[in-house]
Formats: C-alpha cells, sequence, structure tokens
C-alpha cells in the first residue's frame, strides 16, 4: 500500500500559478505511475494529468494540455503539478493517486490509493 500526502494547494487569482506536491510512501516509488485528479463541488472526479514511474511519460486531460505540468522527482518519492493561467474553472480539491503499476494509465480504476486533497480556489 501507498501512502500520499498532497501539498501546496491555496486561494489564487485567475491568471496565477500554483504547485501542487504530493509525498509518496510505502513501495519502491519509480515502480509505479502518478496521477492528479479533481473533483469540483458537485462533479465526479475528474483524470488531470499522470505520468509514468520512470518520468519518461505524460499524459493530460484536454483541460490541462498546456497550462499544466506533471513531473516527478523519484530520488524525493514526490510527484509535483505545476499550474500556471488558473482560471476559476479550475477550482477543485486535487487529489493525487498512485497506479498499480509503472505504466501511465487513464481510469480511476487504475488507480489503487489516494491521498486526502488539497483545496486549489481561483478566484475571478
Amino acid at each position: 500500500q501507498v501512502q500520499l500526502v498532497e501539498s501546496g494547494g491555496g486561494l489564487v487569482q485567475a491568471g496565477g500559478s500554483l504547485r501542487l506536491s504530493c509525498a509518496a510512501s510505502g513501495r519502491t516509488f519509480s515502480s509505479y505511475a502518478m496521477g492528479w485528479f479533481r473533483q469540483a463541488p458537485g462533479s465526479e472526479r475528474e483524470y488531470v494529468a499522470a505520468i509514468s514511474g520512470s518520468g519518461g511519460s505524460t499524459y493530460y486531460a484536454g483541460s490541462a494540455k498546456g497550462r499544466f505540468t506533471i513531473s516527478r522527482d523519484n530520488a524525493k518519492n514526490t510527484v509535483y503539478l505545476q499550474m500556471n493561467n488558473l482560471k476559476p474553472e479550475d477550482t477543485a480539491v486535487y487529489y493525487c493517486a498512485a497506479a498499480r503499476g509503472p505504466g501511465v494509465v487513464f481510469t480511476r480504476s487504475s488507480f489503487g490509493s489516494w491521498g486526502q486533497g488539497t483545496q486549489v480556489t481561483v478566484s475571478s
């Protein structure tokens, strides 16, 4: 089992930036892909981005392309989500998740461990 702790959320004005971090423990970090999801009030949890165990492959949902960057530091057991040009519709609780294997995956069911979430609020 993997334990995940997110940090870095907060309140930011539209057009601003935030960097989320997620520290992992419990398994060899490079052995599994990592992902970021978000959930706005009244909405389903949605996929944002994912990165392979090695960091060599990434994937972004349409809403994140060109504005968000996922990265990882396997020496620090940490995955990041750099979010630029934030919009009010990016307001949500952001969750990091650990996949069951090293390859990039795209479905919520492919992720076996979840963090507690960090709130991101973008004001207009």
